[in-house]
């Protein structure tokens, strides 16, 4: 089998082209998982929120949502590129778009320059710091594509790049730093290496065949799952920490109740001899606790401050 994949990834499967410029970069915006910016966003602006002690003015709020989606957009785009290979002879994911043909490497390469730069052009517009950091933070971005060829500890790459969006909102409003939000930053990038970890249950076969690295390749899916309860549990211990740092109340304290509930609720439904439910637990369950997150903090802070 491992022969066989090694192989594959020398002939890539082909089918037809996407049609027309804005069909190229609609086709990039489905294969990137653009909806997905979900994940992120209500992090980034509950870090904003807590920044400002309520809402940032309308100026602040537009350029740090062209920052982050050109930070998330860029970053999937180029991940895309770095794993084109090993796509296209994953059964999993050799129907993306890249590997498929209907984009070019060229064009995706295109999309994620403009992205890059849209992400440099709102650091430049929020403030000299934030200028001065984005190119630190396209260097993470990137990085993480490739870790997953030398560590399994790429998990926690790929949270270190999640977890910088709340610390680079505060960043980009107010020029300096702070022991909440780093906590905040901390326990968002356990919450993605968690369901990273889960999500990675999926290619454990593929990973070992290939030489690519995971925690479950190297350590089992079972440990896996453990590790990812772990890492969460402790990502509610960093958020209620950070709550109580940033003298938020009872709503934000309920809405964390309500994550913790979400979280027990994803993890049911991934066992190590049943995998079936890995996409309900990574994309459904997560993009609800983001949101819930995002409007209980925002609307504690908009009470209490």
């Amino acid at each position: 089998m491992g022969e066989n994949l090694k192989g594959e990834l020398a002939t890539p499967p082909a089918r037809g082209s996407a049609q027309g410029f804005f069909g190229r970069v609609r086709t990039t915006l489905e294969m990137i998982k653009f909806e997905h910016s979900i994940f992120a966003l209500p992090f980034a602006l509950t870090g904003a929120m807590l920044a400002a002690r309520g809402w940032p003015s309308g100026r602040q709020l537009l350029w740090l949502i062209v920052a982050m989606v050109g930070a998330r957009s860029a970053a999937m785009a180029f991940n895309r590129i770095a794993d084109f290979k090993f796509d296209a002879a994953n059964p999993r994911t050799r129907t993306r778009a890249l590997p498929a043909g209907q984009l070019t490497r060229g064009f995706t390469a295109g999309f994620t320059a403009v992205s890059a730069a849209l992400l440099v052009l709102a650091a430049y517009e929020l403030n000299g710091l934030a200028f001065k950091l984005s190119p630190v933070a396209l260097a993470i971005l990137f990085l993480y594509s490739y870790t997953k060829r030398f560590t399994w500890l790429s998990h926690l790459i790929l949270g270190l790049c999640l977890g910088m969006a709340p610390v680079a909102a505060w960043i980009a409003l107010r020029g300096d730093i702070d022991a909440g939000v780093l906590l905040l930053g901390a326990a968002v990038a356990l919450w993605v290496a968690g369901f990273d970890i889960i999500y990675a249950c999926q290619d454990v076969e593929f990973d070992r065949a290939v030489g690519l690295h995971s925690f479950p390749r190297h350590y089992g899916i079972a440990a896996a799952l453990y590790t990812s309860a772990g890492l969460h549990l402790v990502m509610m211990v960093l958020l209620i920490l950070t709550a109580r740092l940033e003298n938020l109340g009872w709503v934000a304290g309920a809405g964390l109740a309500a994550v913790a509930a979400l979280l027990a609720y994803e993890h049911s439904l991934v066992k190590p001899r049943d995998l079936s439910r890995v996409n309900a637990a990574f994309f459904t369950i997560n993009g609800y606790i983001s949101m819930l997150f995002f409007v209980t903090w925002a609307a504690d802070i908009l009470l209490n401050h």
